[in-house]
């Protein structure tokens, strides 16, 4: 009989029900309305022409929100969409980090996230405090942030990365000792990438890439033996390993549109099938499985928090608004620029 520590995947599991159980009671109500789908996608567009506002999201969006926004998009994307509207306010529909972002970019914008509770495992497990304390281990190191990271983060590092451009950025940066946070799994696969065995990593993972299953994926690839592989480098070697393209969301969508094999396994949270079925009709696409088959554990929690209801009532009443001290807003804009100034 095992008698040592759970297996990783029971671990996760646990970790995942707590959670759930935080986010059950944290997570702002979702809000009663006497309106159809329809009524709130009318009035979002009337609220949305009346501010002035543009609506921007994520991949990993509900296909509601997907549908309606101004702009779909990886976090890349969403950041470069972000500097260069002329909106007067902006309704990121994502994750807390990327509404910073926003802000950051644009310090005289409202912006406002449908449930100010929708946070990010990445972002949450790199507290600021804990980071500098570690970063004060490696003198003389450039601090390559992954975005999905706080505003107080950003401000600690020297340049910002996202999945679409890391690799790019660190061989940039030529033979720099570095360190990367706080993504562990992504910075394994930019040290391939780039060739730098040397690579510092903050030990950070994403709860929904975590838990896919090396096991289940296996008996997915004998059942569907024409399907290829497609994964975010967010994911685990264990699935990594199998997949044929790895790439950012946008990347994983265009793999989709532009190759001919018409079946593939998509490794990454499930919101993206939305997007990737409109750039790819007609092809199969099956969602990788978590380690869990009586979860949708591959369906970031933090995501579905944003509903049609929640982002009608943020346009409604300009609330709850992103704000960003301005001491830590400065010297986060100054990484930010940088990656996107080498993102060109």
């Amino acid at each position: 009989m095992w008698t040592g520590s759970p297996a990783p995947h029971l671990q996760l599991r646990v970790v995942l029900e707590n959670l759930m159980d935080k986010l059950s009671v944290l997570g702002t109500p979702a809000p009663t309305l006497d309106m159809t789908d329809e009524e709130l996608e009318s009035e979002i567009k009337r609220l949305k022409k009346e501010r002035n506002a543009v609506i921007l999201a994520h991949y990993y969006q509900e296909s509601e929100i997907q549908d309606i926004a101004d702009f779909v998009g990886d976090s890349l994307q969403l950041s470069q969409a972000a500097a260069k509207t002329p909106a007067d306010v902006i309704a990121f529909c994502g994750v807390h980090f990327m509404a910073e972002t926003a802000k950051i970019l644009n310090p005289n914008k409202i912006v406002v996230i449908p449930d100010m509770k929708a946070g990010c495992s990445l972002a949450d497990g790199c507290p600021a405090p804990a980071f500098e304390h570690w970063l004060a281990q490696y003198p003389g190191h450039t601090v390559v942030s992954y975005i999905n990271c706080s505003a107080e983060v950003k401000a600690l590092s020297d340049v910002i990365c996202t999945s679409s451009n890391a690799v790019k950025i660190v061989k940039a940066l030529g033979d720099q000792k570095i360190v990367f946070a706080p993504d562990r799994h992504l910075g394994a696969f930019v040290k391939k990438q780039a060739d730098r065995p040397d690579l510092v990593l903050w030990e950070g993972t994403c709860i929904v890439h975590e838990t896919f299953s090396e096991r289940r994926l296996l008996l997915l690839m004998a059942q569907y033996p024409e399907a290829e592989v497609i994964a975010h480098p967010e994911c685990h070697e264990g699935i990594l390993r199998h997949a044929a393209f790895i790439a950012s969301t946008s990347g994983l969508i265009e793999r989709a549109r532009t190759s001919p094999k018409q079946q593939f396994i998509v490794a990454t949270e499930a919101g993206i099938l939305h997007k990737m079925a409109q750039a790819a009709p007609g092809k199969l696409l099956v969602p990788a499985p978590p380690e869990d088959e009586s979860c949708s554990c591959n369906e970031c929690p933090f995501m579905r928090m944003n509903t049609l209801a929640k982002l009608y009532l943020a346009l409604r009443d300009l609330a709850p608004q992103v704000d960003v001290p301005e001491p830590v807003r400065v010297r986060a804009l100054q990484p930010i620029q940088r990656m996107l100034d080498m993102s060109v």
